[in-house]
């Protein structure tokens, strides 16, 4: 169950769609997937649950987690994916029509789609051999954790609809469309449109023309960032 690592959780908790960034005396929660259940947590409640013996799948930071290991995925989208949905049906398995459809979105899968998924699959136990094993089953594949009694999965409060591309752009780095197709694994179409999508809703912003189009999260109000500085004037 839930609270076996985490006791005392406000259910009535406010979501405010921030990931582990709490203004002081801010009731910032996130959320707590584990055994089909759903939970949110106050900030405090995820410290505790991030100093337990559980193995986390931390969805607010793409990392997965257990006793003082921390494997990052943060630039395995794909991986990450089949981590997250593993963790999410723990103990039980998920069929690969259902991982096939949370990694790379595909509906109606052939036979190139199925090998891709066994690679992944392969790469994705050679990350995470040290906290757990990915094995197959007869429909698809469970997550078995080698030291941990429990998995579970923390995740933000509220989802972003295109949170794989804005993943990419919160270390404050800028990245062409183009790159940011070929990180995760999508049509640069595809991508276009997701940050199109971030942009209207002021989530990402873009700076130059062309092929020299770059794209990042807003800068914090206060600090400028130096790409956006604009060019010294001329002495004289």
């Amino acid at each position: 169950m839930i609270h076996r690592y985490v006791a005392g959780m406000s259910a009535g908790a406010r979501a405010t769609g921030t990931c582990g960034l709490a203004e002081p005396n801010e009731p910032d929660v996130e959320r707590l997937v584990a055994r089909g259940e759903e939970r949110p947590l106050l900030l405090e409640e995820v410290e505790t649950l991030l100093a337990s013996k559980a193995l986390v799948v931390d969805a607010c930071r793409h990392v997965v987690r257990n006793a003082g290991t921390v494997i990052s995925l943060a630039t395995r989208p794909v991986l990450f994916a089949l981590a997250r949905a593993l963790a999410e049906a723990w103990p039980a398995d998920v069929p690969r029509a259902t991982l096939l459809a949370r990694a790379f979105g595909a509906r109606h899968a052939d036979e190139s789609h199925r090998a891709r998924l066994r690679v992944e699959i392969g790469r994705l136990r050679a990350k995470l051999r040290t906290l757990a094993d990915v094995r197959a089953t007869d429909r698809g594949f469970a997550l078995t954790p080698r030291r941990a009694g429990e998995i579970v999965v923390l995740a933000r409060p509220v989802e972003e609809e295109h949170a794989a591309v804005l993943a990419f752009l919160t270390d404050g780095e800028s990245w062409s469309s183009s790159a940011l197709a070929l990180a995760l694994g999508a049509s640069q179409r595809t991508v276009q449109r997701a940050l199109d999508a971030l942009a209207a809703a002021g989530t990402v912003q873009s700076f130059g023309r062309g092929r020299a189009r770059r794209w990042m999260t807003p800068p914090v109000p206060g600090f400028t960032t130096t790409l956006l500085l604009p060019a010294p004037l001329p002495s004289g």
